[in-house]
């Protein structure tokens, strides 16, 4: 698998709502993890964490719910794939006088993933599918 740019847009308690209607557009299959099943403290259990359309075994769109309270609703532009490389040099380029939020480190669902804001303000996240890693 290459490198992917996807949409992931963070919407204020209405990411489930917003996901099963972009479902209903787009078809595919849909993946919905909440922040319960991931075992996030401080949000709510039944909140979207991350999800996801998958149409012919590439990702169309991605949809949560936002972790900041009074944060308004927007988007993060999400880099993945299986390029180790690649991605983190996207990561560092990208991320130059930009603020990091979450270095790049394994995470528990097995992949390598870090966030940043770009320095023009665009949020960024950047995930490494564990079979590169």
């Amino acid at each position: 698998m290459q490198s992917t740019l996807n949409p992931y847009i963070h919407l204020n308690g209405k990411a489930r709502e917003a996901i099963e209607f972009y479902h209903s557009v787009f078809g595919g299959e849909m993946l919905i993890s909440t922040f319960g099943e991931n075992h996030i403290p401080d949000a709510p259990t039944d909140g979207v964490m991350h999800s996801q359309i998958t149409v012919d075994g590439k990702i169309i769109l991605m949809v949560s719910d936002a972790m900041e309270a009074g944060k308004p609703d927007g988007f993060s532009i999400s880099l993945s794939g299986t390029n180790a490389d690649e991605l983190r040099g996207y990561f560092e380029k990208l991320s130059a006088g930009g603020t990091v939020t979450k270095p790049l480190a394994k995470e528990s669902w097995g992949d390598e993933f870090g966030m940043f804001t770009d320095k023009f303000g665009v949020a960024w996240m950047v995930n490494i599918s564990a079979a590169s890693n």
